[in-house]
């Protein structure tokens, strides 16, 4: 009798364990960070960057569509720089716990000029803020094709 029970409890043991087994070498998705849609991420210091996307129509002027959040106490001037053979900076202030989407609208649009690229192609942005130490981005360059991007084209700057 004594012996059918000891069978039957590591009969029982044996399954839990072969059944939960599984989950302790299996890797979990959910711990792994990914862009859930077309743009990148990163973080510099308290601001988070993310989804950051270009949208180009002819590869030369592109509107940059990114958010950024503020996960400091103190205001942040961010740098937006871009540019592969000459630089140029931009300059967006993100208050503290603010999510600041930039790009979405013709009032906040961070426009890049003088690119030479494709859609379809990854163009390089840097951001950075202080001292902290800046993060390079290489930004996915669409079109306003899709229907959610209709209205993401940059807004031309008016000549004088």
């Amino acid at each position: 009798m004594r012996a059918r029970i000891a069978a039957s409890v590591v009969l029982a043991v044996g399954i839990v364990l072969g059944t939960a087994g599984c989950n302790l070498i299996a890797p979990q998705a959910t711990l792994t960070k990914y862009d859930a849609s077309d743009g990148v991420s990163g973080s510099v210091g308290d601001i988070d960057v993310r989804n950051a996307i270009l949208i180009s129509d002819n590869g030369k002027t592109g509107n940059l569509v990114v958010t950024l959040v503020n996960n400091g106490s103190k205001p942040h001037r961010v740098q937006v720089q871009h540019g592969t053979s000459k630089k140029v900076d931009e300059f967006i202030t993100v208050e503290p716990g603010q999510v600041k989407k930039v790009g979405a609208d013709n009032k906040s649009q961070v426009q890049l000029t003088g690119m030479d690229t494709k859609a379809g192609a990854l163009y390089p942005v840097y951001f950075q803020y202080g001292s902290e130490t800046g993060l390079r981005l290489l930004v996915p360059v669409l079109t306003n094709g899709l229907p959610e991007y209709k209205t993401y084209t940059s807004t031309p700057t008016p000549s004088d």
